[in-house]
């Protein structure tokens, strides 16, 4: 490789440099307009590329820091697959993932033939549409806190099978695009080649990577220097030996996935990550021909109102007959209702190979910037949305688990806790350790088996149900206990309990004082705040140790 000449690396300082600003500045403004920093980051491509101010032209430079941010990316994916994450998936996330890929990828095909592309694009551009951007649903899942609800993990279930599914899809399109001969032949060969990276790299993580990492760690920095160079170098293995240095750098974070060190890696490498894959988006931008993009307008806005309502539409009714309410498969469906970053590095991966075009990659674009703006208003307004198809989601309900109604018992429960995930988990426990009798009611049948299994009694409901009421063994219950923290469900909860003139006392979760407020006005007897809950335990842990007394002195 020949070093740059001297204007040409102050050219390319230059170009970084407008490009970090402009980015900055885009930013801010989609922060404000509450849009995930991938639509900015594309838009500022477009912008400083060659179709509008010309300041920056795609070149190697760029398209390399752009590949080193897609194998971080991908090294960070990986990384956070460990097995014990794998095992727990569980099949509604295996079913309804594996499921709405192929029903969404084959109606993306369909689509994209109909509207003329020829048959290698239109698997490309169906294969697109069918991943959801694992980066912007957590994110905004994060920032709302609904993370830990059901339809949020849900979602990030399906995210997680989703990238399982994109990188066998990487290597399909390595093999399909760099192998002559047949393409049994070819699979076989990089089935083998694969197979041998496997084994190695198993071998390494049982007796050489934890012991290796475990010295390092002594060293964060060098623990981080570490890590980069580990995903680079298998990332220039995979491509070597034919899965692409996109597999390389995933099976690199796999790797390492099983060492007690994985969280303390991928946080340090999150910054990272999001620094050079602002090169590949920006790259992806700068290609980017405003011409070609005319031309595609009408097509990228019938397959984002494909993506923006046939994709939620599929998982909801999935979920659905999987029994779950219809409220909460509507929302997971709504918290996918966009297309990855990963759609975005296939149709790259297959512009190098020369298997699509640039209009392709255009189209894909355009789909992507117009389902991730949209998709993240469905998101934050996925309560309302909800509540107005109410009347059209009651008919996707199916008929309780079986066996999930209260069997007839002669001890009625002393508590009725209602909402049975992390906190319930905890409520439940404590209240059992005490010697209470507790009925646990949650509308996630996978929570109610397991629930069931340990000895507990179950209920299949909804808080916001009006008819649960009249389904609980109220009379002997003296505590109604909601872990629930939507201030909604909670207010209709209080209601429907008042209907019935139920007379004990009623407990309800809340985010914020003032919607704690609004719970005690409508008739909740305590309210509690799990997080500042949790914050006062540590203050109260660590101003009752030595610690305080030291500190006076």
């Amino acid at each position: 490789m020949l070093p740059l000449a001297a204007g040409a690396s102050s050219e390319l300082f230059a170009d970084i440099a407008v490009i970090l600003i402009v980015s900055a500045l885009a930013g801010l403004v989609a922060a404000l307009l509450r849009q995930p920093l991938v639509v900015a980051f594309v838009v500022v491509g477009v912008v400083v590329g060659p179709s509008v101010l010309g300041l920056v032209t795609p070149g190697e430079e760029l398209e390399l820091l752009a590949n080193l941010g897609v194998a971080v990316l991908l090294f960070v994916v990986g990384l956070k697959l460990d097995l014990h994450v794998v095992r727990r998936l569980g099949p509604v996330a295996m079913v309804v993932g594996c499921v709405q890929v192929a029903l969404v990828a084959a109606g993306g095909f369909a689509l994209a033939l109909a509207l003329g592309l020829d048959t290698v694009s239109a698997v490309y551009v169906g294969i697109g549409l069918a991943f959801s951007s694992t980066i912007i649903v957590v994110k905004l899942l994060s920032d709302r806190r609904e993370i830990d609800d059901l339809h949020g993990r849900l979602a990030v279930g399906i995210l997680i099978v989703q990238d399982l599914i994109v990188v066998a899809a990487m290597i399909v399109v390595v093999t399909t695009g760099e192998r002559e001969g047949s393409l049994g032949g070819a699979l076989i060969e990089v089935g083998v080649r694969s197979a041998g990276l496997v084994v190695v790299l198993s071998l390494l993580m049982r007796y050489a990577l934890t012991p290796l990492v475990h010295a390092l760690a002594r060293t964060p920095d060098l623990l981080l220097l570490f890590a980069t160079a580990w995903a680079v170098a298998l990332a220039a293995l995979g491509e070597w030996i034919g899965i692409g240095t996109e597999v390389g750098a995933f099976l690199a974070g796999f790797s390492l996935a099983s060492t007690p060190y994985r969280e303390a890696i991928g946080s340090r490498l999150v910054t990272l990550r999001d620094f050079l894959i602002l090169f590949f988006f920006i790259d992806l931008g700068s290609r980017f021909d405003l011409g070609d993009a005319q031309d595609e307008v009408l097509a990228a806005l019938v397959l984002s109102v494909f993506v923006l309502v046939v994709k939620p539409l599929v998982i909801t009714v999935l979920l659905a007959l999987m029994r779950y309410r219809s409220r909460v498969s509507l929302e997971t469906g709504l918290a996918l209702a966009q297309i990855s970053e990963f759609s975005l590095v296939l149709a790259a991966l297959g512009l190098r190979l020369g298997q699509v075009d640039e209009e392709t990659t255009t189209l894909l674009t355009l789909v992507a910037l117009t389902t991730i703006a949209v998709s993240s208003y469905l998101l934050l307004n996925g309560e309302a949305i909800s509540r107005r198809l109410a009347g059209v989601l009651e008919r996707l309900e199916r008929p309780d688990p079986e066996g999930s109604r209260l069997a007839e018992r002669d001890e009625s429960p002393d508590v009725v806790v209602l909402g049975l995930g992390r906190y319930g988990d905890g409520i439940v426990s404590g209240l059992r350790d005490r010697g209470l009798r507790v009925l646990g009611v949650d509308f996630d049948p996978v929570l109610l088996s397991r629930w069931a299994e340990r000895g507990v009694d179950v209920l299949y409901g909804d808080a916001e149900d009006p008819e649960l009421p009249g389904i609980l063994p109220l009379p002997h219950a003296g505590w109604i206990v909601s872990t629930i923290r939507r201030t909604d469900a909670n207010l209709a909860l209080l209601a429907a309990l008042r209907h019935v003139g139920y007379r004990g006392k009623v407990a309800v979760a809340a985010h914020h004082r003032a919607d704690g407020e609004r719970l005690r006005r409508a008739g909740a007897d305590r309210v509690f705040y799990p997080y500042a809950s949790a914050a006062r335990e540590v203050v109260d842990l660590v101003a009752r140790s030595d610690l305080a007394p030291r500190a006076e002195a």
